[in-house]
């Protein structure tokens, strides 16, 4: 990446001015690449029914393990 920066650097192809920006412009386009992967990731979020249920489980078996030790749980 850098030796196609400093290319475009020492040729005319691009006006300097702009590639002088071409880094910035680069960072730019990879945190707004980051956001839509994470924004992605979150609008189609898996859902697991089967590891809902083993967690009902895991909560009613640690409130009976805590209700036996004397730990008022609420409900």
């Amino acid at each position: 990446m850098s030796a196609i920066w400093i290319a475009l650097l020492e040729t005319s192809t691009v006006p300097q001015s702009y590639t002088w920006l071409l880094p910035i412009y680069l960072v730019v386009a990879l945190g707004c690449y980051g956001l839509f992967i994470v924004g992605f990731g979150l609008m189609f979020f898996p859902t697991c029914p089967q590891e809902a249920i083993l967690l009902q489980q895991d909560i009613v078996e640690a409130k009976e393990f805590l209700a036996k030790k004397g730990v008022d749980v609420g409900s």
